[in-house]
């Protein structure tokens, strides 16, 4: 890819499994990584693999997040931190929403206000958020967290607009059905767990869940200098379960 090596490319979430790749994918384009995450032992595990350096802090807190990551120069920004739990709406309580709207929402928020600024002093940057499709066409038991990875859009494109004439960039990927702890918790385990979980391959027209090495690739792209003239746009990666427009 064009315009990443010797870029500065912080991953919110890094030491997590999506994290991870897309670590080790600007890794690989001889990127300079920042592998942020709340989770410490996580954070300099992904690090120490692709030679980046680990910073912890909590996006939820804007103090923690500005104190970690005000003064870094920082080229790319992928906020890809998140966290949901499987409720039918009408089964939630309040503190719940409050507990994922603060990971999916304000602490993504967070972030851009610490590092995008600098961004647009230097008149180049490139932002990418990681979202779900969720978002795009609603999944049961995920109503509060649909409604954060959609707020999310719909800030990114907005964002975008305001951000266009100043050299920065702002998209978003949506990654479908993927297998992460988040995934594997909301199968559950035996064979009623297994039956969800074929019924899911069988929605998806490729006939498999997502893996996080399937995430990467298209973030590295609109990261890069082959993507300058996108921005504000919004991407799928689901093997064709939604095709929204």
């Amino acid at each position: 890819m064009k315009g990443l090596a010797g870029r500065s490319v912080l991953v919110t979430g890094g030491g997590g499994a999506i994290g991870a790749a897309i670590c080790r994918r600007f890794a690989e384009e001889d990127a300079r990584v920042l592998v942020a995450d709340r989770n410490a032992a996580a954070a300099e595990q992904v690090a120490r693999e692709v030679q980046g350096r680990a910073l912890v802090f909590d996006i939820v807190s804007h103090e923690e997040v500005r104190r970690a990551v005000g003064g870094e120069e920082v080229d790319v920004l992928v906020n890809n931190a998140g966290w949901d739990r499987f409720q039918n709406f009408l089964d939630t309580k309040p503190a719940e929403w409050e507990e994922l709207i603060a990971i999916n929402l304000r602490g993504p928020l967070n972030v851009h206000h610490a590092v995008v600024p600098q961004m647009a002093a230097r008149g180049r940057g490139r932002v990418v958020n990681i979202a779900s499709d969720a978002a795009r066409v609603g999944s049961s038991g995920e109503a509060v967290y649909a409604a954060c990875k959609g707020g999310i859009i719909a800030f990114s494109k907005t964002l975008a607009r305001e951000l266009a004439r100043k050299g920065v960039t702002v998209n978003v990927v949506c990654p479908g059905p993927t297998d992460t702890p988040i995934l594997r918790s909301f199968l559950g385990e035996g064979d009623a767990g297994q039956k969800v979980y074929e019924a899911l391959v069988r929605a998806i027209p490729m006939k498999r869940v997502g893996q996080p090495e399937d995430i990467p690739g298209i973030v590295a792209f609109l990261a890069s200098e082959e993507a300058a003239f996108i921005t504000g746009q919004v991407l799928s990666v689901s093997g064709g379960l939604t095709m929204a427009g």
